[in-house]
């Protein structure tokens, strides 16, 4: 196997922490990023949680996190790529929907699936120059550089 070569764990991992930046930043269920900041402007914290050189470190984790999947995401997938995912995922989506496995009237259900495609999208950007190369044996330029 070529060294550097996408395994099962490998994507995985990339999916879950694709997933953990998505519902770090945002998710229904109001532990995230989004709600943290939101709370502190109605409500100032005290202690270390209302600190906000400690907001601020963890939005720019989140935003270099987001930087790094999408630029990569971009580079790899590029926005033909993307949309042919999206479109994917919304008919496996619209199939589930069909098929009464959720309801499709609750907006808390349609957020969770609408940030585990946006997990997947990212976590496919991530993984496409391995994924490419063991389904055609090409090689892109970035891996000569080893």
């Amino acid at each position: 196997m070529h060294k550097g070569s996408l395994t099962w764990p490998g994507f995985l991992l990339r999916l879950a922490f694709a997933l953990v930046l998505v519902y770090a930043s945002y998710n229904p269920e109001g532990y995230s990023y989004y709600h943290w900041i939101r709370a502190s402007l109605d409500q100032p914290e005290t202690g270390l949680l209302g600190s906000n050189a400690l907001k601020f470190l963890a939005g720019v984790v989140l935003l270099t996190g987001w930087v790094v999947y999408a630029n990569a995401t971009r580079n790899s997938l590029g926005i033909f790529g993307v949309t042919l995912i999206l479109a994917l995922c919304g008919g496996v989506i619209w199939l589930f929907a069909e098929m009464n496995l959720f309801n499709p009237g609750n907006v808390q259900t349609i957020v969770h699936l609408t940030e585990l495609v946006v997990g997947v999208v990212l976590a496919l950007g991530m993984s496409w120059s391995h994924i490419s190369r063991r389904l055609s044996g090409q090689v892109d330029i970035d891996d000569l550089d080893d």
